[in-house]
């Protein structure tokens, strides 16, 4: 083969890697909000923690979402990286279009025991048809006085 036709090729193909690589929308942000959910958003973005020390000890190993009655719902599994267990709050928050907050303050911390290296499954939905997107926000609970 002449060396002409091996530069085409190998330019070609990068050609075809960069383009397959570009994506038209952005994920979720690690508590921003974003344009809009994908299926290949990866799981961790919709994570948001308090501390380094919990994001080491806490992931998201799988988001489903889906609408019902035009309601965004989804379902988060939230996996252990601890061997011990851990009392854990978390809340939804939920985005327009836009990444702007749709009634930011009004979700509730909800408790969570999660025991070491298991998973569980939290479910919210959307305060209201204008959420395209979200996060779930997890805390260490504060220690009862």
């Amino acid at each position: 083969m002449n060396k002409c036709f091996l530069n085409q090729l190998a330019t070609t193909l990068l050609l075809l890697v960069l383009v397959g690589c570009h994506s038209t929308s952005s994920p979720v942000s690690a508590g921003i909000g974003a344009e809009s959910m994908t299926n290949e958003t990866p799981p961790a973005t919709y994570l948001k923690v308090d501390n380094d020390l919990l994001a080491e000890r806490i992931t998201i190993s799988d988001v489903k979402h889906r609408r019902i009655n035009d309601l965004l719902e989804v379902n988060v599994e939230l996996s252990s990286q601890y061997d011990q267990s851990q009392q854990l709050q978390y809340q939804f928050n939920w985005f327009d279009e836009q990444g702007f907050s749709v009634e930011p303050g009004k979700s509730l911390w909800k408790p969570l025991e999660i025991h070491g290296l298991q998973s569980t499954f939290v479910r919210g939905i959307a305060p209201s048809a204008k959420v395209t997107s979200f996060n779930v926000y997890v805390r260490h609970a504060s220690p009862k006085v």
